[in-house]
C-alpha cells in the first residue's frame, strides 16, 4: 500500500489509529502502535518478509524433580475483557532491543522474570517457535513472535508475581500437565468457567503435541 493512501485518525501516547485506503473511496482501519512511518501495511512484500515482531509471547515448560514437564500459564486482568484470563507471559520489545537479532529471547527472558520471578539460566533452553504471528490482522498489525522455553527448577519456591509492572495486575499460576492441557483445550475455557486467549490454545496445542521437546 502507499504511504499516499494512509490517513492518520487518531494519534495517542499508546494507540494510533490510521485509514488506509484501500481503492477510491474504500477505507480499511487499523489500530496500531506503530507511527504512520513503520505500518505493516506500507512495507514492501520483502520488507514484510523481514519484519521483526513487536513482542514476544512465551510458552513456559518447567521441569522439576519428580513431575512430569508442566506448562507455566499465568491469570493476568485484561482489561478489554474485564477478566482474569488464563494467559501466557508476554512483553512488547523494548526500544533499545529493536533490531537486534535476538532481540525476541532478550524480551522473552525479561519477560518471564517480571511475570513469574523465574531467572532463565545459561543451562535452560530459550529458542524462537515462530518470529512473527499476527493478533487480529483484522483489526490490528500488531505482532508477536513467539519463543519457547524449557526451564529446570529444584523446586517452585521462586514463582512470583510482584515484579509486575505498569498497569499488569496477576491472580496465580496454573501448572498444566499434558493431560490438562487436552482438556482444557477441549473445554474452551479454564476451570473458572472463562474463555483464554487464542495464544493460550497455541500454547496448549504446542505443549501437548509434544512440540515443545522436539
Amino acid at each position: 500500500m502507499d504511504k499516499k493512501c494512509v490517513k492518520p485518525l487518531l494519534e495517542t501516547k499508546f494507540v494510533k489509529v490510521y485509514d488506509l485506503q484501500y481503492e477510491e473511496g474504500k477505507h480499511y482501519f487499523d489500530a496500531t502502535r506503530h507511527d504512520a512511518e513503520h505500518l505493516t501495511a506500507t512495507l514492501t512484500e520483502e520488507e514484510f518478509k523481514h519484519m521483526q515482531a513487536d513482542a514476544a509471547t512465551c510458552y513456559v515448560v518447567l521441569k522439576t524433580p519428580g513431575e512430569a514437564p508442566r506448562l507455566l500459564l499465568n491469570y493476568e486482568y485484561r482489561y478489554p475483557v474485564g477478566q482474569y484470563l488464563l494467559s501466557v507471559p508476554a512483553g512488547l520489545v523494548d526500544d533499545c532491543d529493536k533490531g537486534k537479532p535476538d532481540a525476541l529471547l532478550i524480551t522473552a527472558v525479561r519477560e518471564i522474570k517480571e511475570e513469574t520471578g523465574i531467572t532463565v539460566k545459561d543451562t535452560d533452553k530459550v529458542f524462537v517457535i515462530n518470529p512473527c504471528v499476527f493478533s487480529t490482522p483484522g483489526l490490528t498489525d500488531e505482532s508477536n513472535g513467539l519463543v519457547g522455553a524449557v526451564i529446570e527448577l529444584d523446586d517452585l519456591s521462586s514463582l512470583d508475581q510482584t515484579g509486575a509492572v505498569g498497569g499488569e495486575a496477576f491472580d496465580g499460576f496454573c501448572l498444566v500437565d499434558k493431560e490438562k492441557a487436552l482438556e482444557l483445550i477441549k473445554k474452551g475455557t479454564d476451570d473458572r468457567g472463562i474463555f483464554y486467549p487464542m495464544f493460550t490454545l497455541g500454547a496448549l496445542m504446542w505443549f501437548a503435541c509434544d512440540l515443545w521437546n522436539k
